[in-house]
């Protein structure tokens, strides 16, 4: 989750606990995945880069035929878009990083940083992007499979599907679902909320 809060200078934010634990955890993961995806198929088994780096994606392939040499014999592209989309998602996220972590001040001695006026309005807008792009790349690519009568999963026996696909790839819907785009959301509503009280308002141009 994160945190939003008024301060004497105004409105601030501070990333909690779990969602630095998150960004922890699947930027390197996304990072990984996205080389596999984008270096085939010298990342796939039998390829030069595939040891010892990418050596797991032998059975998540087998799992995953999008992963796998069937969908990339078929010349599907539809992984690959999708790794591009994780290189942009991830400059998001480390931008929202950069900008927490250089402008933020710690508001009493060994308390975490907050950062706030334009970089940390930036700061929130860059992780709520990034958040809303991997709920809806992750629901995108489960929508493609029952779109596709399950083509490429529906080979597997139910606990492999369950502890191999279904879990893996729906924690990539439910953090950031909840830490990230439902929160940060709230902060940008409250942000907004906050200074339509306090700034004069403007006439539209009609």
């Amino acid at each position: 989750m994160s945190s939003s809060k008024p301060s004497s200078l105004g409105w601030s934010h501070t990333p909690t606990t779990a969602t630095l634990l998150w960004m922890a955890v699947s930027l390197p993961l996304v990072a990984w995945d996205s080389g596999y995806v984008l270096l085939r198929p010298h990342s796939m088994p039998g390829g030069s880069l595939h040891w010892p780096l990418w050596v797991p994606y032998k059975l998540y392939g087998e799992i995953d035929h999008m992963y796998g040499f069937k969908q990339w014999n078929l010349h599907n592209g539809f992984t690959a878009a999708q790794g591009i989309l994780n290189v942009a998602e991830t400059v998001l996220y480390l931008g929202y990083l950069a900008l927490w972590y250089f402008n933020g001040e710690s508001p009493v001695r060994g308390a975490r940083k907050a950062v706030s006026g334009r970089a940390g309005a930036l700061a929130v807008l860059l992780g709520f992007s990034g958040a809303v792009m991997t709920v809806s790349k992750t629901v995108l690519y489960w929508l493609n499979e029952y779109f596709s009568d399950f083509d490429n999963i529906g080979h597997n026996e139910p606990l492999a599907l369950i502890f191999l696909w279904i879990i893996p790839n729906g924690a990539w819907l439910v953090f950031p679902s909840i830490l990230m785009v439902y929160n940060m959301g709230l902060e940008i509503i409250d942000g907004l909320a906050q200074a339509s009280r306090v700034s004069p308002q403007v006439k539209k141009i009609e």
